[in-house]
């Protein structure tokens, strides 16, 4: 049957369009009930002994939930307890259209056989399909439909001659719909009342989400936040100027303070400083507000104070005294920044946030205050009964609302996820806030791996070069199973050298659009944690087919130089091929076969004519302005039964790891050339941008403080600026001053060609670059290859490949869970620091101050890669005397010491394990002595940017 409807619509040019929509109904949906035997067609969805005991149904019965129940109560739809649910397709089109997220997981429910969900496409079933009456808003059309599909399976499943006692029940938070519904003979519950007459599960109440009416009843009567607009005039207002618009970021050192980043027309973007909690007015960190801008008289600087510990519960005095720590004068006018408040949310980007409850708040009563992991998040006020058994448990916990009465948040109760501490907890917890997908892959994605044994056949013999006879070798890290890259170099017979980086070809098993290739691009790279790795593909792939492993044929797709001695290339050609890898060396082995004089063999000369070329490529880098930069990075030595860590020291990196690492840079940038000129709209570029002049502020104070100058008008200008800055009497100088450096820098970022114009990559000095050498562990390199393959003739394109707009997106993806997946590395070497001084006692060492606060210091201890926070007050004692001076940067200490930025400085190191939540790195001054100070380590911050040379 099909409905048609006509309307008219009017074109720019004046004229007259006529449209015609059709939508065709069917007779033949099936209900997805065993009990029928009507329409019967396929297996059946919903069971005949729908059973789940309650004291409000105590016959089967098949749920039918309306859209805000799906939204809001997800957690309870998930729990394996709610079984036999008719899932509509208004309600799926609605939270489709609402919320992605909630939508994923739905589906994920629906596809899950043990749950018993089933889709019903009312709106094409002839007799449940409705049309909106005139006046009828959308909204209370689509409650009209879902009361007369849940209507139409109450009378049809009654015809069913075995229907016994089972109904339906229609569950809904919204009062009208339940009256309406009941009005039309309907068995309606309000979910609530629903999940609390179960019997099978109490505690699913805890999981319950606080609808609005339930806010407003459990929170006080006094207002302490400014109303926020609606958001009519929230765009009214984006549009005139009057309001910004921008992703509101919490500060992680003070909880009374933030940035919202404003982006404006292409690359322009401004960040407004936002101080005390009526200016932060309820946003929570990563929802997209509007903000109005004060008047320059009224800009503030940034605080210097760090409010990172021990945030105050209720106390509004407290607070007052937090808030008036914030206030001090700005002497220099250049440090004040745009200053304004919120004044509405444009769009809430609520996770679940993993943390415990405050162990204070634990008594017999139901209410209590959760503290999340991450400290840029506030406390949730939640409601359990199960409150003593998760004492010392991290747990999961959903925001439901933020009242203007309210000083936290309200929220409810997800799940547990083990006990605080534990190693597989923490590394779940570390996953889970840092969105990293990590669930086994399903096996819809497994089904798209190449059936075993696989073998190279006589097709891929005549459509690649047969590299096999070459010497190629791959040199990585100890342990490392997914080997991405190899190299070889030989003699001509000409005299000139040919050079070739041979990288794992795993586009050849990923084809585009698959299960497999989708699970890929939503991963987005492999995450290395201490001791654990989560691989973007399957292992059969990653530690497999696709790794290069030694004395076995692997496909490659191969970059392969002609070079004269002094590294310059004569010509460049790239081919799918086939190698047979001759070694798989560690750097170390690698270095001693070119130290070790009386080594001769093929693998030994290829590595040293490799090793005196890449020596030549680096010099020409640097010589250009590209940067060498510096980051304290350790290595975890573990216990083979424990897998705890046993000894730490910062790594030491070998003229083979630059070897290695100069011909990945050339191969990319080799790669994005070709791309570019072939496919100047869509190639995927990765560039790194300038960083803002204001950037080296920090860096140019710390040269000056020692009479040196940093020069910062170009890269190069920088470049030999940071190598001429060196002081005889302090050799470690020169590396904490490129420490501080790495901190000023921009994060590189992955884009699409015809997206942009500038392609600039800032640190290593070239014009243009891309990433094609670890197809293994990121999806970026995956597209090059493709985009590659079609430039070369060696594969055939797609839509998706030649889509600038469709690129982009993939490169927002990209850049999101690359940066996830750094802060994640981080994160799991944090705690695993932890674990390490755990058993230590307490240790004596060396550290040399890298910033100076208004009421703080923070230290790094060279030999561990670790920094921490001197705090120079003592929440029950009163403080020092501090005196805090901007330019230098100084801080004085009671008149008797002047600490400045990389002054030499002795600690005792301890763990402090008293919140077992936030365990901290506890340090104190041995030399100078000052007198009633300790020090705490940081959470890893995402601000402490480590890059490494970006290949």
């Amino acid at each position: 049957m099909l409905k048609s409807k006509t309307f008219v619509k009017k074109t720019r040019a004046g004229g007259v369009l006529k449209i015609v929509r059709e939508h065709y109904l069917r007779d033949d949906i099936w209900c997805g009930s065993e009990v029928c035997a009507e329409c019967k067609d396929g297996a059946p969805v919903l069971q005949q002994d729908a059973r789940i005991e309650s004291d409000l149904c105590s016959y089967p019965h098949y749920l039918i939930p309306d859209t805000n129940v799906v939204l809001h109560q997800i957690d309870i739809l998930e729990d394996p307890l709610i079984k036999n649910v008719i899932i509509l397709q208004t309600v799926l089109q609605e939270v489709r259209h609402r919320s992605a997220p909630v939508y994923k997981r739905i589906k994920d429910a629906i596809h899950e056989k043990e749950k018993h969900f089933y889709t019903f496409t009312n709106e094409h079933h002839r007799e449940t399909f409705i049309e909106r009456e005139q006046g009828e808003s959308a909204n209370d059309r689509n409650d009209r439909a879902i009361r007369v599909a849940a209507k139409w399976y109450t009378e049809h499943l009654s015809k069913a001659p075995s229907v016994g006692e089972l109904k339906v029940v229609l569950l809904t938070n919204d009062r009208a719909n339940k009256d309406k519904a009941e009005q039309n003979g309907l068995l309606a519950y309000r979910c609530e009342e629903y999940i609390k007459s179960l019997t099978g599960n109490p505690e699913l109440v805890d999981r319950l989400a606080l609808t609005s009416d339930d806010q407003n009843e459990i929170t006080g009567s006094k207002l302490l936040f400014p109303e926020h607009l609606p958001l009519s005039r929230i765009q009214a207002g984006i549009k005139s100027g009057t309001f910004l618009q921008g992703t509101f970021r919490a500060s992680r050192d003070n909880y009374l303070e933030a940035t919202v980043f404003v982006q404006k027309d292409g690359d322009d973007s401004t960040e407004v400083l936002l101080q005390g909690l009526q200016n932060l007015n309820r946003a929570v960190h990563q929802d997209v507000v509007a903000v109005e801008l004060f008047p320059k008289e009224q800009w503030v600087a940034p605080s210097s104070v760090v409010l990172q510990d021990d945030r105050p519960n209720d106390e509004e005095t407290e607070e007052e005294d937090a808030e008036k720590k914030l206030e001090s004068p700005v002497l220099d006018t250049s440090m004040l920044k745009p200053t304004g408040r919120v004044v509405g949310i444009i769009k809430r980007n609520w996770r679940p946030f993993c943390g415990m409850l405050s162990q204070s708040q634990i008594k017999e009563a139901t209410r209590h205050l959760f503290t999340p992991a991450d400290r840029r998040i506030p406390r949730i006020r939640i409601e359990t009964r199960q409150a003593s058994s998760l004492v010392g448990q991290r747990i999961i916990v959903a925001i439901d609302g933020w009242p203007r009465n309210s000083r936290y948040p309200n929220g409810h109760f997800v799940r547990n996820l083990g006990g605080a501490g534990d190693k597989d907890t923490e590394t779940e917890v570390l996953l889970l806030e840092h969105d990293v997908p990590h669930q086994p892959f399903s096996q819809a994605v497994l089904s798209f791996l190449p059936k075993m044994p696989w073998g190279i056949t006589e097709e891929d013999l005549k459509v690649r070069a047969d590299l096999r006879h070459l010497c190629v070798c791959s040199v990585d890290p100890p342990g490392c199973t997914d080997i991405d890259d190899a190299l070889h170099c030989r003699e001509l017979e000409n005299g000139n050298l040919e050079v070739g980086v041979h990288i794992a070809d795993v586009s050849h098993f990923i084809r585009p659009g698959n299960a497999l290739d989708q699970e890929a691009a939503s991963r987005g790279t492999t995450v290395y944690l201490c001791g654990k790795r989560i691989d973007m593909v399957p292992e059969l792939l990653s530690s497999n087919l696709c790794s290069l492993r030694s004395n076995v044929e692997r496909l490659a797709f191969s970059c392969i130089w002609e070079m004269n001695h002094k590294a310059e290339i004569l010509n460049t050609r790239f081919t799918k091929s086939i190698i047979n890898s001759k070694a798989s060396l560690t750097y170390a082995e690698a270095q001693m076969k070119i130290d070790d004089a009386s080594m001769n063999d093929d693998i030994t000369k290829s590595l040293r004519g490799l090793n005196r070329l890449a020596k030549i490529l680096k010099g020409q880098r640097i010589a250009k302005g590209a940067l060498t930069l510096s980051s304290p990075e350790v290595r975890f030595h573990m216990d083979s039964e424990t897998h705890d860590p046993i000894d730490l020291q910062t790594k030491e990196l070998k003229d083979t790891n630059s070897m290695v690492e100069e011909f990945m840079l050339l191969a990319n940038i080799s790669v994005a050339q070709k791309i570019y000129e072939e496919f100047p709209e869509c190639a995927l570029l990765r560039k790194h941008p300038a960083p803002p002049p204001s950037n080296y502020d920090i860096l140019i104070k710390a040269a000056k403080s020692r009479e040196l100058e940093i020069r910062i008008d170009s890269a190069k200008a920088l470049a030999d600026s940071l190598n001429e800055a060196v002081l005889e009497d302090f050799p470690y100088f020169n590396t904490l001053l490129r420490i501080l450096a790495t901190r000023c820098m921009m994060q590189a970022v992955y884009f699409c060609s015809g997206m942009d114009s500038d392609f600039h990559h800032y640190g290593l000095a070239s014009p243009i670059y891309t990433h094609f050498t670890s197809p293994i562990r990121r999806y970026s390199d995956i597209i090059v290859h493709r985009l590659l393959a079609v430039a070369i003739n060696a594969d055939s394109t797609y839509p998706d490949l030649m889509d600038k707009h469709k690129q982009s997106g993939l490169c927002n993806n990209l850049n999101y869970r690359h940066k996830m997946a750094q802060y994640a590395q981080r994160a799991s070497v944090a705690f695993h620091t932890q674990l390490f001084f755990k058993n230590k006692g307490i240790l004596n060492e060396e550290g040399f101050i890298l910033f100076v606060r208004k009421n703080a210091i923070i230290i790094l201890i060279p030999k561990f890669g670790l920094e921490g926070t001197v705090f120079f007050e003592n929440k029950d004692k009163p403080g020092p005397r501090l005196n805090f001076d901007s330019e230098g940067p100084t801080l004085t200490v009671e008149d008797q010491h002047t600490f400045h930025i990389f002054d030499r400085v002795k600690v005792t190191i301890s763990l402090d394990a008293s919140n077992i939540q936030h365990q901290k790195i506890r340090m104190a001054l041995v030399e100078p002595v000052i007198p009633g100070v300790s020090v705490a380590l940081p959470e890893p911050e995402p601000e402490a940017k480590k890059p490494k040379l970006d290949r």
